[in-house]
């Protein structure tokens, strides 16, 4: 027999569907109106949007929010502005912590950064894919402000540096992402924001005024016109909700869903041996003439394949993820439409982070060499290129997967070891050469300048005698000669580059062992 105080499973089950429905979007109307004012998805439709249908679980949506001083009592925070859970998306699961902006916007109050830290903590445990949503305003102020809380600090950045190089880490910046927003992006694989809406940086307008005095709007103090194309911190920038999630699911289409798995492979109906009879049109003879060198990607890969990732910061290189026979790949290209090609600070930072993904996650590296070196002079010293060049290079001997290089043109100076050139550089499985390459440790022109401007100016004709010298090296520098002693393995055909890379990685082991010495961990030189 019941008494009084006891309740049957129906009231309780109606009691557990009330609360969820209190913090539901269709429980929250007027919330909800005003993020659809703003032009913005609510958190948990953005997440429905990302998963395949039906299949994300919530966890921690019931938690309340901390009321212990009299800043924070009565605070309305339904999941403490934080939806966390896990889905899949194309299959593969994931988990999910995605800002709730309805919700004291977006801010994150005690109880939700212990859910964004559990939530990290099982994807690392689980081995999946970690994303992050991002829009809000920080740490919330009502609890950051009372040293009890405070005093624990905020292990998710401890917990991302145990997970990076082990799931792929992704955060999508929809709206203002400052303060802990940002630095959780920097330690992301892959950060996407959208023109007009998103922003981040080390603090957000208002404490910029209080701090430093500046008045800034959100946009020029770190909108995606900054961040994305002149400050590389965000890796693509779109111009909508939609595709920003659809570039998440792009980005993870190439990966494993850890680094213990090899990359998904694909079928396709690009024939091995298709020949890219374009790239005679593509690529001039004449090393002073430019051309696109993403069309020389395009003519290479399975059709349809890349996926260029910073494709508007540091255009002098491009890096862009494909598939060679379905198998996912990561391509770096100089690209002559911009500086020649030539490998700046921006280049080589891009480049870096790059080749630490595709070596983290197992993708074989493809290099498309036309470098005339790295960037000279006053401006390049200012921007420590002296370190920045060292990380590329450095990036690229601490990795494993199977690396191939194609000196198309120019292969000078020591950008040249830095693109993978010359097979001992750095133990590449396959370096070749088009007809068309000429490779030299520094332009021919400037060497004679500097060792021989003395001989051609005692000549009866200087200009003559310098133009003879000039002539005279670059005919040891061509393509025929570079393979005499076997530091290049063939001179190929141009429109045969995609056989023979396709063929050169099945002969490839997935992972090199490391002969390195008893050491505890490399020192990056950044």
């Amino acid at each position: 027999m019941k008494t009084g105080s006891q309740r049957d499973f129906p009231q309780l089950i109606a009691e557990l569907e009330q609360a969820r429905e209190r913090i539901s979007d269709a429980g929250r109307q007027d919330a909800v109106a005003r993020q659809h004012a703003r032009g913005k998805m609510t958190a948990r439709e953005r997440i429905a949007k990302l998963c395949d249908p039906g299949s994300f679980r919530e966890y921690g949506g019931l938690v309340k929010a901390i009321e212990d001083n009299a800043y924070n009592q009565n605070v309305d925070a339904p999941a403490d502005g934080l939806v966390t859970g896990t889905g899949l998306i194309d299959g593969m699961p994931v988990t999910i912590a995605a800002n709730d902006y309805t919700v004291l916007g977006g801010s994150l109050g005690t109880i939700g950064m212990h859910k964004f830290i559990h939530s990290a903590q099982r994807a690392g445990e689980a081995g999946m894919p970690y994303i992050m949503l991002q829009e809000g305003g920080g740490h919330r102020i009502q609890d950051g402000l009372d040293s009890r809380h405070f005093a624990m600090g905020f292990s998710l950045w401890n917990v991302m540096a145990k997970m990076s190089g082990w799931v792929p880490i992704v955060s999508a910046v929809m709206g203002p992402g400052f303060a802990a927003a940002t630095n959780f992006s920097a330690i992301a694989d892959f950060v996407v924001m959208i023109r007009g809406k998103s922003a981040m940086g080390m603090a957000g307008p208002a404490l910029v005024k209080a701090g430093t005095g500046e008045t800034m709007s959100i946009e020029d103090l770190g909108g995606a016109h900054l961040q994305a194309d002149q400050q590389g911190i965000a890796h693509m920038a779109v111009d909508s909700e939609e595709e920003c999630l659809a570039a998440i699911r792009r980005y993870l289409s190439y990966l494993p869903k850890n680094a213990s798995l090899p990359a998904p492979r694909v079928l396709t109906d690009d024939p091995v041996n298709r020949r890219a009879n374009e790239l005679l049109d593509i690529v001039p003879t004449s090393l002073r003439q430019g051309y696109d060198v993403r069309k020389v990607v395009a003519a290479i890969i399975d059709q349809g394949s890349g996926f260029e990732i910073h494709p508007t910061y540091a255009r002098n290189v491009v890096v862009s993820f494909a598939r060679l026979d379905g198998q996912a790949v990561g391509i770096i290209a100089n690209q002559p439409m911009q500086q020649a090609g030539m490998l700046d600070a921006a280049a080589c930072e891009k480049a870096a982070h790059f080749i630490a993904v595709c070596d983290a996650f197992g993708l074989p590296l493809i290099y498309l060499i036309d470098v005339p070196g790295f960037a000279i002079g006053s401006k390049a010293e200012a921007t420590a290129l002296g370190r920045r060049s060292g990380r590329m290079l450095y990036e690229l001997g601490c990795s494993t997967v199977p690396r191939l290089s194609v000196v198309m043109r120019k292969g000078y100076s020591g950008a040249f070891c830095a693109m993978n050139g010359g097979r001992p550089s750095f133990d590449a499985d396959a370096c070749y050469v088009w007809p068309t390459a000429e490779i030299s440790a520094l332009s021919v022109e400037g060497a004679v300048d500097v060792v021989y401007r003395k001989d051609y100016q005692n000549a009866p004709d200087p200009a003559a005698k310098r133009q003879a010298m000039i002539d005279e090296f670059k005919q040891h520098l061509g393509a025929l000669r570079s393979v005499e002693h076997y530091f290049i393995d063939d001179v190929i055909d141009p429109r045969d580059t995609r056989a023979v890379l396709i063929r050169t990685l099945k002969d490839c082991p997935p992972r090199h062992k490391t002969h390195g010495f008893p050491k505890h961990r490399s020192i990056s030189p950044i």
